[in-house]
């Protein structure tokens, strides 16, 4: 489970991109979700690499992530936090952000 640390720094990152968009730079919807996905899922997370955790920043492919997000939100995969973060979001916003990491890790 994340602390309050990985959660602040979180919503820095938050933060900074939002004001970014601001200051007329275009910010995706995808970009956003992955920028709060990575404060857990990254090889520079507070945790220091959690074997448990998967780093998409390592080439985990986009339609794995696609399938696991959707089978946490559908509790058909047993999951302690994620269940809850992948209920808040849409197919196309799953696919969204699977398509962003897919590009990411070109």
């Amino acid at each position: 489970m994340p602390n309050r640390l990985t959660v602040l720094r979180a919503g820095i990152a938050a933060g900074i991109l939002l004001s970014t968009a601001q200051a007329g730079a275009e910010v995706s919807r995808a970009e956003l979700i992955v920028s709060t996905c990575l404060a857990c899922h990254s090889g520079n997370a507070s945790d220091g690499g959690n074997a448990t955790i998967p780093d998409l920043t390592e080439g985990y492919p986009g339609f794995l992530v696609a399938s696991q997000m959707k089978a946490f939100r559908d509790g058909t995969r047993p999951a302690t936090v994620m269940g809850r973060h992948a209920s808040g979001y849409s197919d196309a916003e799953i696919q969204a952000l699977a398509d962003y990491i897919d590009v990411m890790n070109r």
